[in-house]
């Protein structure tokens, strides 16, 4: 029988941690292993993405708790090798249901955030208690994946887990399609040719992704130079952040135009970009930007940006909620002449192909088909 690798989460709807499963699902499908993508709801704008020789297990669930008595039975008709979740929540479901379904299945779960961080601003009484529950059952899984060593070394201070149990992987960012849909047209005015410098921010507009201190940052930018900012997203901090802009006078400078299906034609023509979160697990958009050839500021939060970076190397490290700094990062960018595109090829160590390998190495899955 041919060996399966299952990949369990809660649904496609557009997330950094859905396109990973995704972009997993793809690699280990083209090295012809028997891929299976078991999601608690069939839904979300990735599922166009999925390969065709990915099977796509609906367990009809309308909330991830409700898919458990779906992904037990699914373990027990299936039996697949080895089975990855996402996702902190779903990552408990998985490892209750290989405890009530008695398979030899291997259970990894990946964890995608600092979860101190993430929990402490978690807007429901569940995200509060995560790190609870995460101590009570990470242990029952074979290994735990962690985006990044910042990540890694938060998970293992709450879950007491040995180190040995946590392997740090990057995510697997950088595929073909990236540099496909660079090369699309940008019908946005401010990013024509002969047009002032545009600096660039992409994602939801939430706290974490502090995208008030990036206008701020502008502001001071816009003291110095006639540049305009582009912010990517969407999410429920838009009314306050286009107060931000009114207040600041920055209304015919700044454009939030909404989430868009295609970032990557926006990142290549975008003079600086700039990732201003308050905490992550690791950065994609981070990386996409460098594989697109666009220079980076980045905050130094917790955690991925650092070692993305490697400390300031191949972009601009700046300290969280410092507009001064950001601002002096963005315009040395925009003033510089001549930039070192060395950060481009260092990207490029966040592929698929690369990333795959380590997923494969610790599913135990023998590659045996590799094409």
């Amino acid at each position: 029988m041919q060996e399966k690798i299952a990949l369990f989460v809660p649904s496609l709807r557009g997330g950094g941690a859905e396109r990973v499963m995704v972009n997993l699902a793809r690699g280990f499908a083209e090295r012809g292993i028997s891929v299976e993508l078991v999601l608690a709801k069939v839904e979300g704008p990735y599922l166009s993405k999925v390969p065709k020789d990915v099977r796509i297990v609906d367990l009809k669930a309308c909330r991830v708790l409700y898919a458990l008595p779906g992904l037990v039975r699914y373990l027990k008709r299936e039996k697949p090798l080895a089975m990855l979740s996402t996702l902190n929540h779903a990552n408990i479901i998985a490892l209750w249901a290989k405890r009530l379904a008695r398979v030899s299945t291997r259970i990894v779960v990946r964890e995608a955030s600092t979860i101190r961080l993430s929990s402490a601003n978690a807007p429901t009484v569940k995200g509060r208690f995560m790190p609870l529950l995460m101590r009570l059952f990470y242990s029952w899984a074979d290994a735990v994946v962690a985006i990044s060593k910042g990540v890694a070394e938060d998970l293992i201070q709450i879950t007491k887990l040995p180190k040995e149990k946590v392997k740090v992987i990057y995510n697997p960012v950088i595929t073909n399609e990236i540099f496909e849909k660079a090369e699309e047209p940008v019908e946005h005015p401010w990013f024509a040719q002969g047009e002032p410098p545009v600096i660039l921010g992409v994602g939801r507009l939430t706290e974490q992704k502090d995208f008030a201190t990036l206008i701020r940052a502008f502001h001071l930018v816009r003291k110095e130079c006639n540049a305009k900012l582009v912010i990517l997203g969407e999410g429920e901090k838009r009314a306050e952040l286009e107060k931000l802009v009114e207040g600041l006078g920055l209304k015919e400078d700044v454009d939030m135009p909404g989430f868009v299906k295609n970032p990557f034609k926006y990142m290549k023509r975008a003079t600086v970009f700039v990732f201003s979160s308050k905490w992550e697990g690791f950065g994609n958009v981070l990386v996409e930007a460098m594989a697109v050839g666009t220079p980076v500021v980045s905050t130094d939060c917790p955690s991925g940006p650092a070692e993305i970076l490697e400390g300031g190397e191949y972009g601009y490290l700046v300290p969280l909620g410092d507009i001064n700094a950001m601002a002096r990062a963005i315009l040395s960018i925009i003033k510089e002449k001549k930039i070192d595109t060395g950060f481009q090829q260092h990207a490029l160590k966040f592929t698929v192909d690369k990333i795959v390998e380590c997923y494969l190495e610790v599913l135990y899955v023998q590659n045996k088909q590799k094409k």
